[in-house]
């Protein structure tokens, strides 16, 4: 019987321990209708039933609140509705076109499309399966009836209760569907549009018995799916059948929750040790915009919560003379200019050259480049320009890339010409410690390597190298190499390079990086591995397409069981602490920015 006795109920609430509620938040997006924005139980009982807290989101308009919003929330749900309006996808209506409700098109579609570049789990129901596959490049089908006039179609559009079964589903093995739902299982069904063709970004997981898509999922590894059916439906009416999609939102949202703390935390650093955006300086990159010609921008920085790119002047190897050894040596010159032009022409990026300052700039929220030089081909034959780049900021030199130089044998192309490291190339080592410059292995052959660790005093990093005993190939290093490297308290970073990371690089995924990362922090230990996606110089794997999506990798290390001090150490901590060894230990008549 109810009851109105408000001070007693404020009371009792009011009371209660003044803890902050973790929980994560789903938004909703709302229906609209002639009161304005408006939403069915079944969508906020589901969430609060699952664990989130349902948050309504009207069809707004205004661009900056739709950006702001998704600051606000852990995870999207698209509600179900009324026809989209066929001129979104470039079509004309057919006769049996529904209402449309154009409140809701520009503002879910755009959305939606926000909501993946911010990495935020989506899950798309009925009306919602149809916006999230708009958004990501796929086709609609109108009405059925009209599409397919030669099929035999079942009645997709029902007039029983809502919690009403009315046909079957199977599910493709291996989905996300199958696994939460099984292989096949009874729905609701009321539509009379569907899924036409779903793009290379999404799959079909679930069909009903006339071919009609009623699941989709991404193709991505990204926590991104949707159904054709009404779940909320169900559990509105007690049926808890359909809970477990809810719950692995909120579960994918909770996990959202925990990377964008740690990824915000102001005493975190979160650092990707190579990148070879400078490569495309030539392509008229706009890094202040979010440029489709590369990987790593401002704002792909922004979405994934990235604090420093250390930015590499790759220099491809060429002829050892004297003309070749000028030409690397002004081309690099140019990168880093580009580099430093780049940070000082675009607001909220500043240039770095100390972990202190990175600390600063996250602090003052900014984000933050550095500068290193691949291949030290750049160096020519000239000692004194390890001081001149150093000098200028760079962090590190990577001492050869694909082919042996004046410094050393190279992983690659090598013909063992020095047997390791040069005479030359000791003389640079000694005067990277002098000045304070890291030396970097990566590309260096196996005799190079064990010259290098054994000549330096400050530890040698590999900005980017992956494990050779998960994918056999001569620029990774073996189990021997990364126990020798945490030995002298030096840092792997895992890299993103799909050669690297499987044996048929088509196939490599996030899920391959993780494998190699956790293999090598079981060699290395914790403080010695970290990440270096190699973004822009070919790294790159679905899951962690972009530098946006460097959250994925952080979920995936918190599944696995890691740690925050863990994270710390993998996304900066260890890098940064040989960083700073090699600063401290220089002369500092030798720096001078």
């Amino acid at each position: 019987m109810p009851h109105f006795d408000l001070k007693a109920d404020y009371e009792r609430i009011a009371s209660r321990p003044l803890e902050p509620d973790t929980r994560p938040v789903i938004g909703i997006t709302s229906n609209f209708g002639p009161a304005g924005a408006e939403l069915a139980k079944g969508y906020y009982q589901s969430i609060t039933e699952a664990g989130g807290v349902p948050l309504l989101i009207p069809p707004v308009a205004e661009e900056q609140t739709l950006l702001s919003l998704l600051t606000r929330i852990d995870a999207l749900m698209l509600s179900g509705g009324a026809d989209i309006n066929p001129l979104w996808v470039g079509e004309d209506p057919v006769p049996a076109l529904g209402g449309i409700n154009p409140e809701r098109d520009r503002s879910e579609l755009l959305l939606t499309q926000l909501a993946i570049d911010k990495g935020l789990p989506i899950f798309g129901i009925c009306r919602g399966i149809q916006v999230l596959t708009v958004a990501m490049g796929g086709t609609i089908v109108q009405d059925l009836a009209t599409a397919y006039p030669e099929a035999t179609l079942l009645k997709h559009s029902q007039t029983a209760p809502r919690a009403e079964a009315t046909h079957y589903v199977e599910t493709e093995p291996d989905t996300l569907i199958a696994k939460l739902l099984g292989e096949r299982f009874a729905v609701n069904s009321f539509h009379h549009q569907a899924v036409g063709e779903p793009g290379p970004r999404l799959r079909v997981t679930a069909r009903a018995n006339d071919g009609i898509i009623e699941a989709v999922e991404s193709t991505e590894h990204k926590p991104i799916w949707g159904v054709q059916w009404h779940p909320e439906c169900f559990i509105s009416e007690g049926d808890t059948t359909m809970l477990p999609l809810f719950r692995h939102l909120v579960a994918e949202a909770e996990l959202h929750r925990q990377a964008r703390q740690f990824h915000q935390r102001t005493d975190v650093i979160i650092l990707d040790s190579h990148e070879d955006t400078p490569m495309f300086f030539e392509q008229g990159v706009k890094f202040h915009t979010r440029d489709a010609k590369v990987l790593v921008d401002h704002h792909k920085m922004c979405d994934g919560w990235l604090d420093c790119g250390i930015m590499a002047a790759y220099i491809p190897q060429g002829e050892r003379t004297a003309a070749g050894h000028h030409a690397a040596t002004a081309m690099a010159n140019n990168l880093l200019d580009g580099i430093a032009r780049m940070a000082s022409e675009t607001d909220g990026v500043a240039l770095a050259h100390t972990p202190a300052e990175l600390l600063q700039h996250k602090q003052d929220g900014l984000r933050s480049l550095m500068m290193a030089i691949e291949n030290g081909y750049a160096l020519g034959d000239d000692i004194a320009n390890v001081e001149r780049f150093r000098r200028r900021g760079v962090v590190y030199l990577t001492l050869c890339h694909n082919g042996d130089n004046n410094l050393c044998d190279s992983a690659v192309r090598s013909n063992s010409e020095h047997g390791g490291l040069s005479d030359f190339g000791r003389e640079v080592i000694y005067e990277m410690n002098r000045t304070g410059m890291m030396v970097d292995l990566s590309h260096a052959s196996e005799q190079t390597f064990y010259d290098a660790i054994g000549l330096s005093d400050v530890p040698p990093v590999c900005s980017h190298a992956s494990s050779r005993a998960l994918c056999n190939h001569p620029r990774n290093l073996t189990d021997d190499q990364l126990a020798a490297l945490a030995g002298v308290g030096g840092v792997a970073q895992v890299t993103l390079y799909p050669g690297f990371l499987a044996e048929h690089p088509e196939e490599a995924t996030i899920e391959h990086a993780v494998r190699h990362l956790l293999h090598m922090i079981s060699v290395a230990g914790i403080d010695h591995v970290g990440v270096g996606t190699d973004f822009d110089g070919d790294g790159g794997i679905p899951g962690l397409a972009n530098a946006a999506e460097l959250p994925n990798l952080t979920k995936r290390l918190i599944s696995e069981g890691l740690t925050t001090d863990d994270l710390k150490k993998i996304w900066g901590q260890n890098f940064l602490r040989v960083m700073q060894q090699a600063q401290q230990a220089a002369d500092p008549l030798s720096i001078d920015y």
